[in-house]
This record gives C-alpha cells, structure tokens and sequence, in this order.
C-alpha cells in the first residue's frame, strides 16, 4: 500500500505541477495600452501588498505622505531595504518577489537590486509578457476592461492589438458602488441616463452594457463590492441589478461575477494598500441565485469567515461558480483550507484560484506558490480514496487537476 500511495502521491505532484493553467480574473492589460500594464522590479517592489507591509516597519521619520512624494524607484529602495533587508521577507507578498525573480534566473541570493533593474531593463514588454505566460504556465489569462475609467476606455475605443492569451471581461463596479461617476461616464458616451432613476435610465444603462458586450466580447460581468453588499433591499443598487445588469447579463448570455468583502480605504494613507476586509451576509448571493434561475453567477469572497456557507450554496445552486483565494485569502495556510473545504463539499466544480495580478510579473509566484499548496491538499485527498478502495488512475489525476485550474470554469461557462 505504502509503495502505491507514493506512486500515487509522485502522479499527483507531477499534474499539478505541469497542467496547464487558466487564470480567470487577472487586472493585466495588452502591451499595446502603454502604461496601464504593469511589469518589472519596481512595480513588483511598489505594490500596495508590500506598501503596506513596509508601514509596519518603518521608521518614524517616514511618513505616508513623504513616501508617495518620492519617484517609484526611491519607493521600490525603501520596501527593499526595510521589507526584504532589514526585516524578514517573511510575508507572502515578500516571498512572492523573491520566488519570481528567482524563476527569472536572476541572483536573489546577492540581494543586487541595481544588477536585477539591470535586467528587467533589457527586456522588450512584448517578449517579456510571453515569457511570463510561459514561465508560470498559463494559457490565458482573463482581464479587467472597465470602460467607466476614461484611461482604459480611450485604449478600448482604439480597437488595438491584444494577444490571444489576455481575455476580456467587464468591469462594472461604479454602476452598484458610485452611481453619480457612472451616470457621467454614460452621459460622456451619448447615453440618455439621469442620476435620478427612471425606466429610461436602465434602458439606457442596459444599452450601455450591451454596446460594450457587443464590442469587447466580455466572458463575465464583473464587480467588486463592500461586506455591507445586500440583495434585494430597497437600495438603487438593487434596481440598477433587476433593471439593467441581469437582463443585460443574460442576453449576452455571460455570468455576473461578484467579488465580495473589501471594506474601501481603512486607511486611506496608504493608497490602494489602505482596503480592509468585512465578513459579508451570504444571503444576498443566495437570493440572486433563487430569483434568477437563468442565470450564471460567480463568487469569490474576501474574508475566511464566509467560506463554508458559500461553498455550501454552490452545493445547491449548480448556477453558482466558486472561484479563487481573493488578497487576503491568498496565504498558503487558508489557500491549504480553502481548497481541502472546497474539494469536501464541491468535488472539482470550482476554480482553485485566480492571480488577480495587477502586475504581469505576479502570475509567477502566484501560481507557482498555488501549485504547491494544491498538490499536497491532493495528495492527501487521494490518499484518503486508496485507504477507501478507489485507486485514481494517472489520466483521472491529470483531469482534476486541469479542471480546478480552469477546466470547470470552461465547462461552467459552456453549460
């Protein structure tokens, strides 16, 4: 028994390790729209992960507001020395940094941050993002395309080149979170919308939506929403649900993906690092479920304490889509928790995570980190069916191994 439970384990560890990934929800943009893609030691070094990591050890004398008013080189030096120098690198964003650079080849041993900008320096963006891919082993990887920021929107109205493996989503965020700005941005684009609600707005928002479906060929709506998120309440966000974003989400015949739990700038000193996390009420997401049973829905929720009632609504609800380890979640001890819970309860119909990168380099240590987590959880879960009397085959592996990585979000979509 011992000798086919390591040939078991050797299998398991090989697949997972090997599969090839898709990553369906990323923040990554085309190379053709400049600057909103991310990349290269300083945007690693300066993300609001390790931003806020360093203000738990620096010294008095640097201040939030000094740090920002300095070039993002002078920022990336002072995570360095203070994070990764003169503190253990320790935390999972730190380690992360690390893991990638060293799956570049480059010398992290050295601690030789000028010979690693060197480096990235050399690098052609468009090479560079293929590398990535290949590198972490990913087929495709799904973006974030919000046409209510003016900055994305002028890239997507230019119809410019975006390779095969960067797919397109629709972020629709201000339409439930800020409604004004949302009003403005339709207004701005030729659409007959009030701030105060009428029928004609929705149809217009409804328009809005399906005119951006029709040209971007979105895989899922997508919104990210507060712990105080409720459905259905007497809110205009309900309506704007009801009215604009279902009827619009089930002609074009996409999922609405919904990331709950981020409580917006605890600390707005810190930038995008100042977001917290709040414990959300599952029940909304179980009345979208019964009220639109034509639809699809995905879900990812930020803090630990409402996983296993989520997992158990995707039990009931085949319509459900349990995705990811969302920021906060994405720590080897609760991914190890997550995934074992998940595959308890859901079998292999979830995806195991995302990368959520909003920097290119992310999508290496992120999935490399997540592969190993995966693995073992495997392993002891087919352990537990040899002592049962069920031995999985090498092809049963490599098929569940693909379809938490990504195939039962392709079977999802296709269902």
């Amino acid at each position: 028994m011992s000798t086919e439970i390591a040939s078991m384990a050797e299998a398991v560890r090989k697949a997972v390790g090997s599969t090839v990934i898709t990553d369906i929800h990323t923040h990554l943009f085309p190379p053709s729209h400049g600057k909103l893609l991310l990349w290269g030691a300083d945007e690693m070094l300066t993300y609001h992960y390790l931003v806020a990591e360093l203000f738990t050890v620096a010294p008095p004398g640097l201040t939030c507001q000094k740090f920002w008013s300095l070039p993002k080189p002078k920022q990336a030096d002072l995570v360095w020395e203070h994070v990764f120098l003169r503190h253990g690198a320790l935390s999972e964003a730190a380690r992360g940094v690390i893991t990638t650079f060293n799956k570049l080849g480059l010398d992290v041993a050295g601690r030789d941050l000028d010979g690693i900008r060197k480096w990235f320096a050399a690098q052609k963006v468009e090479d560079y993002l293929a590398r990535v891919f290949q590198t972490a082993n990913i087929d495709s990887a799904v973006m974030t395309n919000n046409p209510f920021n003016p900055q994305e929107a002028a890239y997507l109205n230019r119809d410019l080149p975006c390779p095969d493996c960067l797919k397109p989503a629709l972020r629709i965020d201000p339409l439930l979170v800020d409604f004004k700005s949302a009003v403005k941005t339709m207004k701005d684009a030729g659409c007959k919308v009030q701030l105060r609600p009428t029928q004609k707005t929705f149809d217009e928002v409804r328009r809005f939506l399906l005119g951006w479906s029709e040209k971007i060929k979105p895989l899922y709506f997508a919104a990210s929403l507060g712990p105080e998120f409720a459905y259905p309440d007497d809110s205009l966000r309900t309506k704007v649900i009801d009215q604009a974003i279902m009827p619009a989400a089930l002609e074009v015949g996409v999922p609405f993906a919904m990331m709950i739990g981020v409580r917006k700038a605890v600390n707005p000193d810190l930038g995008d690092g100042g977001d917290g996390v709040g414990v959300a009420d599952v029940a909304a997401v179980m009345h979208l479920l019964q009220r639109y049973p034509a639809g699809k829905f995905m879900v990812t929720m930020l803090s630990r304490v409402n996983q296993h009632e989520l997992c158990v609504l995707a039990r009931k609800f085949g319509s459900l889509h349990v995705f990811g380890c969302w920021w906060f979640c994405n720590d080897p001890s609760i991914v190890e928790e997550m995934t074992r819970q998940r595959l308890e309860l859901l079998g292999t119909a979830f995806t195991c995570q995302h990368s959520d990168a909003r920097v290119l380099d992310q999508l290496i240590y992120k999935w490399a980190h997540t592969r190993k987590v995966v693995a073992e959880v495997l392993v002891g879960k087919y352990t537990d069916l040899v002592h049962a009397g069920w031995r999985p085959t090498k092809d049963e592996i490599w098929r569940d191994a693909r379809a938490l990585f990504g195939g039962s979000f392709a079977e999802f979509l296709a269902r």
